[in-house]
């Protein structure tokens, strides 16, 4: 059959976008790869071919060659370099370390990573630094850039990268460009306002650090913050 007669919600792209491609079968996989069938078979049908060639499994697709592939009628040269490309692909995120995260335990932690980067900025940056259960930063979501306030900062720009990315917390950092770290009325109030949104939302504040010229302040350090 061909996969466009099949109903929208069972055709493997539709799938892979609606459900996430964890839930499709090898041969829906290997079928959104090729892409395209022939006269007589769908995408899915070239798929099931292919695999039939491999009694071990899929995993005998990471040892094969193109000239395997074109073995099945239908599979030419592009729909074999594709399958090998997606092969390969794999292998090498499989190889790829991944970079080592950082750690914030404290206030100062912060303050060390993003001290240069703000201390002579002229403008007010307001990141919000996304962290798992382990304290390891995962991200960091630059929210805005300007005068910090509440129609600026605001909960739904500040929480959506956290959301997204299901940070376990965060913690907030923004600069003085007038180098004093000594923290404002707006940033007290913003930064409380925050705190409940994220307590509605499961996402704890650690804390807001403000960088100034070789000197910040902590929200919570100085009592601000519960």
């Amino acid at each position: 059959m061909n996969i466009k007669l099949l109903p929208e919600n069972e055709r493997p792209a539709e799938k892979a976008l609606r459900t996430g491609v964890d839930r499709l079968s090898n041969s829906e996989l290997l079928g959104v790869i090729i892409h395209t069938g022939t006269r007589e078979k769908s995408a899915i049908g070239l798929a099931e071919d292919i695999l039939s060639l491999f009694p071990e499994g899929i995993s005998g697709l990471s040892g094969c060659i193109p000239e395997d592939l074109m073995k099945v009628n239908g599979v030419g040269s592009i729909k074999a370099s594709a399958i090998l490309a997606a092969v390969e692909l794999g292998k090498r995120i499989s190889a790829d370390e991944a970079p080592k995260r950082v750690s914030i335990e404290t206030s100062e932690d912060v303050a060390r990573i993003f001290m240069d980067e703000l201390r002579h900025m002229k403008k007010e940056y307001f990141k919000s630094v996304l962290v798992n259960s382990k304290g390891e930063i995962i991200a960091v979501d630059e929210v805005s850039v300007g005068e910090l306030s509440s129609t600026v900062v605001h909960p739904r720009e500040v929480f959506s990268q956290a959301v997204r990315k299901s940070a376990a917390a965060v913690v907030f950092v923004h600069n003085h460009p007038s180098g004093d770290p000594k923290p404002s009325s707006e940033d007290i109030e913003t930064t409380k306002r925050l705190v409940e949104s994220g307590e509605l939302l499961g996402i704890r504040v650690l804390d807001h650090v403000i960088i100034g010229d070789g000197k910040f302040s902590s929200l919570r350090g100085l009592g601000f913050m519960k």
